[in-house]
């Protein structure tokens, strides 16, 4: 287990949430293309080194999983209103009514956990996890934004917004240790490991897909822009198999 890899991450969560917290006025394209960029980085570490890793070890098999991945991802996000993502219609929608933080938080931790299970993974291509824990940390910085957004827009307090970051930063590296730790003392659960891993790449394609062609853009469509921040993700992205 690589410790800076888990501080990168904790680290990357705890600036996206500080920021809408200390930047008054944030620009609404920002966030656009942060996404767009951190999602199609993502998508591309998830096709150049975890769905190979997973088709080799499971075959066929890997398949079913991914598709199971990417529909609890569609589930869980009834629960977290579409976050990972950039969602933020929530906040503006219900501000005359209570958002209900529970199940928003409840989603994205779940979420979240996911994330840090591949994490702890041991994989026989030896850029797949250094790339994986770049595309996380990206992909937690516009997600602790979004998520911070829209709590206070449901006027929480300073001090409970630093709680549900804190929390938040904390459950992606700790289910990373807990994978590695349980991998590591029982072969039976490295074994297993690797089939969420395949559920976790469904997720992430749900995800990385969704940000590419909804977040955040008027009727859904691809800006220049948009397109450009996409194109450098996947760059940044492909730049990853120099490390093989």
């Amino acid at each position: 287990m690589n410790w800076n890899y888990l501080i990168l991450i904790l680290a990357a969560t705890m600036v996206g949430g500080i920021i809408p917290m200390t930047v008054k006025r944030i620009h609404a394209n920002f966030s656009i293309y942060l996404l767009a960029f951190t999602g199609a980085f993502l998508f591309g570490v998830i096709i150049m080194h975890l769905l190979p890793e997973v088709y080799h070890e499971l075959g066929h098999q890997a398949g079913v999983y991914i598709v199971a991945g990417f529909f609890l991802q569609v589930f869980l996000q009834q629960l977290s209103h579409g976050m990972e993502h950039g969602h933020t219609h929530v906040a503006t929608e219900q501000h005359h009514h209570h958002i209900a933080v529970a199940p928003l938080l409840l989603g994205l931790s779940i979420h979240a956990f996911m994330e840090g299970i591949p994490l702890g993974f041991k994989y026989d291509d030896q850029s797949a996890l250094p790339s994986l824990m770049a595309g996380v940390a990206a992909h937690k910085i516009p997600e602790a934004l979004t998520l911070i957004t829209v709590m206070m827009h449901a006027h929480k307090k300073r001090s409970q917004l630093w709680q549900i970051l804190v929390f938040f930063a904390l459950v992606t590296p700790l289910a990373a240790i807990l994978a590695g730790w349980l991998g590591t003392r029982f072969e039976i659960v490295q074994h297993y490991l690797l089939y969420v891993v395949a559920l976790v790449v469904g997720a992430f394609l749900h995800i990385s897909t969704t940000i590419f062609y909804e977040s955040g853009t008027k009727h859904h469509e691809l800006s220049r822009k948009k397109v450009i921040a996409i194109a450098l993700g996947l760059l940044l992205a492909f730049l990853t198999l120099i490390f093989e």
